[in-house]
């Protein structure tokens, strides 16, 4: 009996010294993108990560991979729904192959004028309604991050909508960009973005559109002749998280990344437009590019071509959800 017992509690100790070896663990966070480490969401990721471990004393431990490394942009959303990676910052327009297909809304032209405006959507009632449509799909919404406003760039000058006719033009997969791209005559390639330097080294497409950030630390301003500055559309990002994996988690730990991707947040938003500045005068120093800022009538003539699709997508993005954008944009 007394050896039983020695053998029992021989059991008992090993057990609570495995578990106790499995809560000392870190928690591991694989926080995965498709962009360059010195890109604003690059630097972000690299913020959280640090802001993360030091506030959970180091309970999680965040890897990232950036440039898809692991995941290409089609492949990233299913990577995270199964568990693959735990956590992603896509842009706003991949959620639409997902079937969220609101999220769409924030690549119609000319929709924000300017970062105020679009704050108080992402920041307001219209940003934690959109988030609550991902809990269905496995997604939790943590944060909006910003990359800015596009220019439009191919090898030959893009003045005027007439200028686009007939050019092959890269695009995420969207259906809004693909009509945006459509109402100023161009033929809309959807491309991963990981392919898009080599797509227009190739020839494969003409031109594609991008905050600056996007295209210079990609080098696509080494194959493309001309940039025009038309800041035509906006380039977003959502933060999310696995929702099983967000779930389980410690309340306490949960709450620690919660402040610490609030902080990253702060940051992100604050080196976005500073980071499109600074490669905007880098490609124009490169001198491989030239750089059209566009006149208040080219403009007027691309707000007539593209602000039509507005009304063709309401069918898709929620007319109801367009009008509260539009007020609160305002």
């Amino acid at each position: 009996m007394h050896v039983r017992k020695l053998q029992a509690l021989a059991v008992g100790l090993a057990a609570a010294i495995s578990f106790n070896a499995w809560a000392q663990s870190p928690i591991i966070i694989k926080f995965s993108h498709v962009v360059a480490t010195d890109t604003p969401k690059g630097q972000a990721a690299e913020r959280f990560k640090a802001l993360a471990e030091k506030a959970t004393n180091g309970r999680v431990k965040v890897e990232v991979y950036p440039n898809s490394q692991l995941y290409k942009d089609k492949e990233e959303l299913e990577a995270l729904q199964l568990g693959a990676v735990q956590m992603l910052a896509p842009s706003l327009a991949k959620f639409g192959p997902l079937g969220v297909k609101e999220f769409e809304v924030f690549d119609l032209p000319y929709l924000f004028p300017n970062k105020e405006a679009l704050y108080r959507v992402t920041e307001g009632p219209v940003g934690k309604s959109l988030f609550a449509k991902l809990d269905a799909k496995g997604i939790v919404g943590l944060a909006y991050w910003d990359n800015g406003f596009k220019v439009m760039s191919a090898n030959k000058p893009l003045l005027m909508p007439a200028d686009f006719k007939g050019l092959k033009l890269r695009i995420q997969s969207s259906k809004v960009l693909d009509a945006q791209m459509r109402a100023l005559g161009a033929n809309p390639q959807v491309l991963a973005f990981s392919e898009v330097y080599q797509a227009l080294q190739t020839g494969v497409v003409d031109g594609t559109e991008n905050p600056p950030s996007n295209m210079y630390t990609q080098k696509m301003h080494e194959v493309q002749k001309h940039v025009t500055v038309s800041n035509h559309g906006y380039l977003g990002y959502a933060v999310i998280v696995n929702k099983k994996f967000w779930d389980g988690l410690p309340a306490d730990i949960r709450s620690s990344l919660a402040k610490a991707m609030a902080e990253a947040t702060t940051y992100e938003k604050a080196i976005a437009q500073r980071d499109n500045n600074m490669a905007l005068d880098a490609i124009r120093k490169s001198g491989k590019t030239t750089i059209h800022m566009q006149t208040a009538q080219e403009q007027a003539a691309w707000r007539a071509a593209l602000t039509p699709v507005h009304k063709d997508m309401e069918g898709r993005v929620g007319k109801e959800l367009l009008g509260a954008i539009t007020a609160a944009a305002k």
